[in-house]
């Protein structure tokens, strides 16, 4: 296969300026979500890959779903491409949706510029950049490779941020696709096999307002809440001491990311509302994870007297798993990673979730790789001047490339 390899390295140097420019065009129009207006960006993919000569399947999730789950707009494109007779389908997913900019930015969130080696802009490394590196390793696989085996799919999705449930999890539910195999966007030179779940509820505890002046009238929905904090973040002690036996992935932890209540500052609150986040290893399950955590919410709330808790599940994600047969794909990509980059490239888990894990729910096994830095901090992903190092870029497409060639030949 070296000669091969050779091919489609050449290939992906020869067109790199124009997955460059490809690259800009998905960064300079906006899938800011919330709001989650993303529908016109995959007009605008599909418009881009019609003129590279690859037709986009437009897959409108029902505008009653999208508002349902607070976004606006999403059209979840699928590209099919088959190479020859037999062999696998491999699926390759990136999504479009972003996390709105915010401040700080010198250069600009959806400008697309590029400053000496960089590529600046929100979704450059996550995960836009790999809207490019599967696309022209498609490319190159048709134009070098073409007497392969199997198919390759483009799925280009619209709501990571959101779940994964109306991108992904649209697809697989409607039968849409089926793949054998997939490779899903990646943010770091690690090839991941695995994640962590993510549990997200809304604590609302109604208590009784009043005057600050009677506060003997009133029930403090503030201190409940207090004492409710108190235990849910000593429950992180517990925590820390279920360890993971997933390199990349050290215990499970609870985070409290929002809190609301309160109507003035001369009235006892009457109403608190906090959003959590657990974060769950591979190793447990979700389900009991959540009746523990209504557990403690109970318990706790139950020693303010007249105070009433209403819990809300915002999300469920469940972990993702190394699935059998996940084995020759991980270790091909981390064999031509390390060739390429001419480093050691470590296969582990990582302590994010992703909408990969709907994948892995439907059977198919999967790893997490493509364009991104050494570390996903690197990038300022989710940060103001997000950006991807070109070469990283490059080099990440002649990998993706040289994969899709070894899995996909003959026997």
């Amino acid at each position: 296969m070296s000669n091969v390899h050779e091919a489609l390295d050449n290939w992906i140097d020869t067109h790199f300026d124009e997955e460059v420019r490809f690259l800009q065009a998905l960064v300079q129009v906006p899938t800011d979500t919330p709001p989650g207006d993303n529908a016109p960006h995959a007009e605008r993919t599909a418009a881009l890959l019609a003129e590279m000569g690859l037709q986009a399947e437009r897959h409108p999730v029902p505008a009653a779903d999208v508002q349902a789950q607070g976004m606006v707009s999403i059209t979840n494109l699928v590209v099919r491409h088959r190479l020859g007779a037999g062999g696998p389908t491999i699926a390759l997913n990136a999504h479009g949706d972003v996390v709105p900019p915010g401040d700080g930015w010198v250069h600009a969130p959806y400008g697309g510029e590029i400053d000496k080696d960089r590529l600046y802009g929100r979704a450059a490394a996550v995960s836009k950049s790999d809207f490019a590196t599967y696309t022209f390793a498609l490319r190159a696989l048709a134009a070098v490779a073409p007497t392969l085996r199997g198919a390759i799919e483009l799925h280009f999705t619209y709501d990571e941020e959101f779940g994964g449930e109306l991108g992904p999890g649209w697809l697989l539910r409607h039968k849409l696709t089926q793949p054998d195999l997939l490779i899903a966007a990646g943010f770091s030179y690690q090839v991941v096999t695995a994640h962590n779940g993510c549990l997200q509820m809304e604590v609302t505890l109604h208590g009784l307002a009043s005057h600050a002046a009677y506060p003997e009238t009133g029930i403090d929905a503030l201190q409940a809440a207090n004492k409710l904090l108190t235990a849910l973040y000593d429950h992180n002690t517990l925590l820390r001491m279920r360890r993971s036996q997933v390199p990349g992935i050290t215990h499970p932890y609870l985070n409290v990311g929002r809190i609301e209540g309160g109507s003035n500052t001369n009235v006892v609150p009457g109403k608190v509302t906090l959003k959590l986040d657990r974060r769950m290893i591979p190793e447990e399950d979700a389900i009991e994870v959540e009746v523990e955590l209504r557990a403690l919410i109970a318990e706790t709330v139950a020693q303010s007297p007249g105070v009433r808790a209403e819990l809300r599940r915002l999300l469920l994600a469940q972990a993702l798993k190394p699935l059998p047969g996940h084995e020759k794909l991980a270790a091909t990509v981390q064999q031509h990673a390390q060739a390429i980059f001419g480093e050691p490239i470590p296969c582990c888990g990582t302590p994010l979730y992703t909408d990969v894990r709907l994948y892995g729910a439907a059977g198919v096994p999967a790893v997490i790789y493509g364009a991104g830095p050494r570390t996903v901090l690197e990038s300022n992903a989710k940060r103001a001047d997000e950006h991807l190092l070109l070469e990283d870029l490059r080099r990440a497409t002649q990998v993706v490339a040289r994969t899709l060639a070894d899995l996909l030949a003959s026997p």
